[in-house]
């Protein structure tokens, strides 16, 4: 049974796009690993607190991951 877990700074992410992240995992999984592991892939969020984050050395809050997600 797969088990993926997926990491996101909280208040980023509404709970449409992490549905959205949950059903686009579990898609790829069965994309490679076949149909009969759709109920028996797991897939969790979790959301780490603002500032407990970072990337090069530098601390991220949920309004640094907005803008991030704007500029892609």
């Amino acid at each position: 049974m797969p088990l993926v877990t997926i990491d996101v700074i909280k208040d980023v992410f509404t709970a449409e796009e992490k549905g959205a992240m949950i059903k686009g995992v579990t898609e790829a999984m069965i994309a490679v690993e076949g149909e009969a592991l759709r109920d028996k892939t797991w897939v969790r969020i979790t959301e780490v607190q603002q500032g407990d984050w970072g990337i090069g050395g530098t601390l991220l809050g949920a309004a640094d991951v907005q803008a991030l997600k704007s500029a892609a």
